[in-house]
């Protein structure tokens, strides 16, 4: 499970940014969404809020970037624009088989080399204070090398820049190192990183491919989230009805030379009060995203995986979005962990969902990107158990949400909103501020009368 993932001049990010999923033991609520091993207390999902373009996304990035460069991949780090810069500063803490790690790597994009790598283990001592134990620290700037084996402390300077200590050495020679290469490839391995705007239906073709235990609950999640559907399958081909045109001649084969990828989709079939049909050509973009994402909820829960989702709640009901969280949040989830991007405010329940700390948000303004959790939030500073943060974020009293100038230019259209002027001198943005807060639900039909005025 990861617990703390770390960036510096990365993407969006120019200065340092923490990204935790440590639950605060302080807080009793909600103890089943916490997975509680030797000590260590992880949440088991976050949410992460923000307007479009603020970088949630980048935050996404970041993890995938992490993933492919422990994965040995193109990790395809970009240093921040508006840095001189080109060195990006990455890093993860997590669980692995109930111990704890972190793994930090500094990448001079310009140059293609990892100028820095550390890899550390913590413990908790009886006190339950943490203690570290360095395995690897290659510092090449400040010429800094160390090694738990120590017959490879002599060659890190050595060795080339461009990869990896465990890439560049043959690891089966040293035990602690061929060790820390298992346990990084191995929580890579574990990370699945989708977007719902454009996420492959394959993963759920080659689960539905297979008649098993695991392709039984994909089919029942997704017939669960279609409230009319019968079945779900994947067909033999024989079994797909073909209407030619008159007379009974069959089609040059070549015409039907689809890429194999297309003709398992064709093979995706849904039932409907006893009809089949083609779940491509049939289903509604909702279903077909659930189709999709099925097979991934399923896999995480049942091999304890780590799903990551960038914009959960796109064309799905946001109660099917509170199903799958909930799915997560489960004490019966003992090691599956989903992180996820989202704009539905619905999803913001600290009354009967959420734990503060499990939901952050992203915010960008002149200065920079930041990321903060609701947990920053104090009861002084008027976030408590019983805030209805739902409304507190809409009022923008928790930042993350697009830039007020954007309103302010769309009631600016038709000039100026003639009104009090008495919030924010004779800004329309004040006088839309005003109506927002007030208890009139009709304020939406208020700011439309205006504009047509």
């Amino acid at each position: 499970m990861i617990i703390e993932i770390r960036a510096k001049n990365c993407y969006a990010f120019e200065d340092d940014i923490t990204f935790s999923m440590k639950a605060d033991m302080r807080n009793k609520k909600f103890e089943a969404n916490v997975h509680k091993e030797n000590n260590f207390n992880v949440l088991k999902t976050v949410g992460i809020y923000g307007p479009n373009n603020a970088g949630k996304t980048c935050l996404i990035k970041c993890i995938r970037a992490i993933r492919n460069v422990l994965l040995n991949k193109k990790n395809g780090l970009m240093p921040n624009i508006f840095t001189d810069s080109d060195v990006c500063e990455l890093g993860v803490t997590f669980m692995a088989s109930g111990r704890k790690f972190s793994y930090d790597f500094k990448y001079d994009a310009e140059k293609e080399e990892y100028i820095y790598e550390s890899f550390l283990e913590i413990f908790k001592d009886q006190y339950n204070n943490e203690k570290e134990v360095c395995w690897l620290k290659k510092d090449t700037v400040s010429e800094i090398y160390e090694c738990i084996d120590e017959s490879v402390q002599n060659m890190i300077s050595v060795v080339s820049k461009n990869n990896l200590l465990c890439y560049v050495v043959d690891t089966s020679k040293f035990e602690h190192i061929n060790e820390m290469k298992q346990i990084l490839v191995g929580i890579a391995e574990k990370i699945d990183i989708i977007n719902m705007n454009n996420i492959p239906m394959q993963h759920t073709i080659e689960l539905m491919k297979n008649k098993n235990q695991l392709q039984q609950k994909v089919v029942e999640f997704i017939k669960n989230a279609d409230l009319y559907m019968d079945n779900f399958e994947y067909v033999d081909m024989d079994k797909i009805q073909l209407k030619t045109g008159e007379g009974d001649e069959k089609p040059d084969e070549k015409v039907l030379d689809i890429p194999e990828n297309i003709m398992d989709q064709i093979r995706l079939v849904s039932t409907y009060k006893g009809v089949h049909v083609p779940s491509m050509m049939f289903d509604s973009t909702g279903t077909k995203k659930i189709a999709a994402i099925a097979s991934y909820v399923i896999e995480a829960l049942e091999q304890g995986r780590i799903l990551v989702v960038d914009e959960l709640d796109s064309s799905i009901h946001f109660k099917l979005t509170r199903a799958i969280v909930a799915m997560f949040n489960n004490e019966l989830n003992t090691s599956a962990q989903m992180i996820f991007t989202v704009h539905d405010i619905n999803l913001m329940d600290c009354k009967r969902m959420f734990r503060k700390e499990q939901i952050w948000f992203v915010h960008k303004d002149e200065e920079g990107v930041y990321v903060y959790s609701l947990a920053d939030f104090t009861a002084q500073q008027g976030v408590r158990d019983t805030t209805d943060i739902m409304e507190k974020y809409r009022k923008g009293a928790l930042g993350a949400l697009p830039d007020p100038e954007l309103i302010n230019s769309l009631l600016s259209i038709k000039g100026d909103v003639k009104g009090d002027d008495t919030v924010t001198g004779s800004s329309n943005f004040g006088k839309f501020i005003k109506l927002f807060e007030s208890d009139d639900s009709g304020w939406i039909e208020e700011i439309n009368r205006k504009l047509e005025e």
